[in-house]
Protein backbone atom coordinates (compact mmCIF):
# COMPACT_ATOMS: atom_id res chain seq x y z
CA UNK A 1 0.00 0.00 0.00
CA UNK A 2 1.61 3.19 -0.87
CA UNK A 3 0.84 6.27 1.85
CA UNK A 4 2.43 8.98 -0.21
CA UNK A 5 0.14 11.88 -1.21
CA UNK A 6 0.59 14.26 -4.34
CA UNK A 7 -1.47 17.12 -5.04
CA UNK A 8 -3.05 17.69 -8.05
CA UNK A 9 -0.71 20.69 -10.17
CA UNK A 10 -2.13 23.63 -9.73
CA UNK A 11 -4.08 24.15 -12.99
CA UNK A 12 -5.79 27.71 -11.99
CA UNK A 13 -4.23 30.97 -13.31
CA UNK A 14 -5.01 32.63 -10.39
CA UNK A 15 -2.81 29.88 -8.13
CA UNK A 16 -0.25 29.91 -10.38
CA UNK A 17 -0.14 33.82 -10.52
CA UNK A 18 -1.43 34.91 -6.89
CA UNK A 19 0.53 32.98 -4.62
CA UNK A 20 3.95 34.67 -5.77
CA UNK A 21 2.49 38.07 -5.85
CA UNK A 22 0.93 37.57 -2.02
CA UNK A 23 4.87 36.21 -1.20
CA UNK A 24 6.08 39.35 -2.80
CA UNK A 25 2.96 41.85 -1.06
CA UNK A 26 3.83 40.01 2.77
CA UNK A 27 7.70 40.94 1.89
CA UNK A 28 6.65 44.58 0.83
CA UNK A 29 4.42 44.85 3.99
CA UNK A 30 7.25 43.77 5.61
CA UNK A 31 9.41 46.70 4.80
CA UNK A 32 7.18 49.50 5.26
CA UNK A 33 8.06 52.76 7.28
CA UNK A 34 6.56 54.70 9.78
CA UNK A 35 6.97 58.01 7.99
CA UNK A 36 3.49 60.01 8.66
CA UNK A 37 2.62 63.35 8.32
CA UNK A 38 1.14 65.71 10.85
CA UNK A 39 -1.94 65.07 9.86
CA UNK A 40 -1.76 61.41 10.48
CA UNK A 41 -1.22 60.04 6.66
CA UNK A 42 1.68 58.44 5.65
CA UNK A 43 4.24 60.35 3.59
CA UNK A 44 5.56 58.74 0.43
CA UNK A 45 8.99 57.95 -0.22
CA UNK A 46 10.07 57.58 -3.82
CA UNK A 47 13.27 55.11 -2.61
CA UNK A 48 11.43 52.50 -0.15
CA UNK A 49 8.48 52.38 -2.90
CA UNK A 50 11.49 51.02 -5.00
CA UNK A 51 12.28 48.67 -2.94
CA UNK A 52 8.77 47.48 -2.57
CA UNK A 53 7.55 47.54 -6.46
CA UNK A 54 8.75 43.73 -7.16
CA UNK A 55 4.94 43.08 -7.05
CA UNK A 56 4.41 45.47 -9.44
CA UNK A 57 7.28 45.57 -12.13
CA UNK A 58 6.06 42.13 -13.46
CA UNK A 59 2.72 43.84 -15.04
CA UNK A 60 2.47 47.34 -14.50
CA UNK A 61 6.20 47.76 -16.52
CA UNK A 62 5.51 45.75 -19.39
CA UNK A 63 4.26 47.56 -22.49
CA UNK A 64 0.99 45.77 -23.89
CA UNK A 65 0.62 43.04 -21.47
CA UNK A 66 -2.47 41.65 -20.67
CA UNK A 67 -3.24 39.41 -17.93
CA UNK A 68 -5.35 36.42 -18.45
CA UNK A 69 -6.93 36.19 -15.07
CA UNK A 70 -9.83 36.50 -14.33
CA UNK A 71 -10.31 36.98 -17.78
CA UNK A 72 -7.98 38.92 -20.63
CA UNK A 73 -7.24 42.12 -19.49
CA UNK A 74 -5.10 44.85 -20.69
CA UNK A 75 -2.78 45.90 -17.66
CA UNK A 76 -2.26 49.69 -17.45
CA UNK A 77 1.48 51.31 -17.38
CA UNK A 78 1.31 53.22 -14.25
CA UNK A 79 4.20 54.90 -14.52
CA UNK A 80 3.95 58.82 -14.23
CA UNK A 81 0.28 58.56 -13.09
CA UNK A 82 -0.78 61.34 -10.42
CA UNK A 83 0.62 59.74 -7.14
CA UNK A 84 -3.18 60.73 -5.71
CA UNK A 85 -4.81 58.62 -8.19
CA UNK A 86 -1.77 55.45 -7.66
CA UNK A 87 -3.04 55.86 -3.82
CA UNK A 88 -6.78 56.15 -3.89
CA UNK A 89 -6.64 52.84 -6.90
CA UNK A 90 -4.87 51.20 -3.83
CA UNK A 91 -7.16 52.02 -1.48
CA UNK A 92 -10.27 51.33 -3.38
CA UNK A 93 -8.69 47.74 -4.35
CA UNK A 94 -8.13 46.78 -0.55
CA UNK A 95 -11.45 48.28 0.29
CA UNK A 96 -13.12 46.27 -2.37
CA UNK A 97 -14.52 48.98 -4.45
CA UNK A 98 -12.70 48.00 -7.16
CA UNK A 99 -12.42 44.28 -8.28
CA UNK A 100 -9.89 43.30 -9.91
CA UNK A 101 -8.97 40.00 -7.79
CA UNK A 102 -5.09 39.95 -8.25
CA UNK A 103 -4.67 43.51 -7.32
CA UNK A 104 -7.43 43.23 -4.85
CA UNK A 105 -5.11 40.58 -3.17
CA UNK A 106 -2.03 42.71 -3.32
CA UNK A 107 -3.74 45.56 -2.01
CA UNK A 108 -5.11 43.93 0.43
CA UNK A 109 -1.88 43.32 2.36
CA UNK A 110 -0.51 46.42 1.69
CA UNK A 111 -0.14 48.97 4.36
CA UNK A 112 -1.30 52.90 4.30
CA UNK A 113 2.41 53.86 4.38
CA UNK A 114 3.51 50.63 1.29
CA UNK A 115 0.56 52.68 -0.83
CA UNK A 116 1.96 55.98 -0.15
CA UNK A 117 5.71 55.00 -1.00
CA UNK A 118 4.28 53.26 -3.83
CA UNK A 119 2.25 56.18 -5.03
CA UNK A 120 5.67 58.05 -4.73
CA UNK A 121 7.68 56.19 -7.01
CA UNK A 122 5.62 55.82 -9.56
CA UNK A 123 4.02 59.52 -9.33
CA UNK A 124 7.48 61.08 -9.78
CA UNK A 125 8.30 59.00 -12.78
Amino acid sequence: MNLSYSPPMMKSAMSASVFPALLFCLAAALMSSPAQAQSGEAVGNADAGRKKASMCIGCHQIPGYKASFPSVYSVPLISGQSSKYIESALAAYKKGDRSHPTMRSIAGSLSAQDMADLAALYGSK
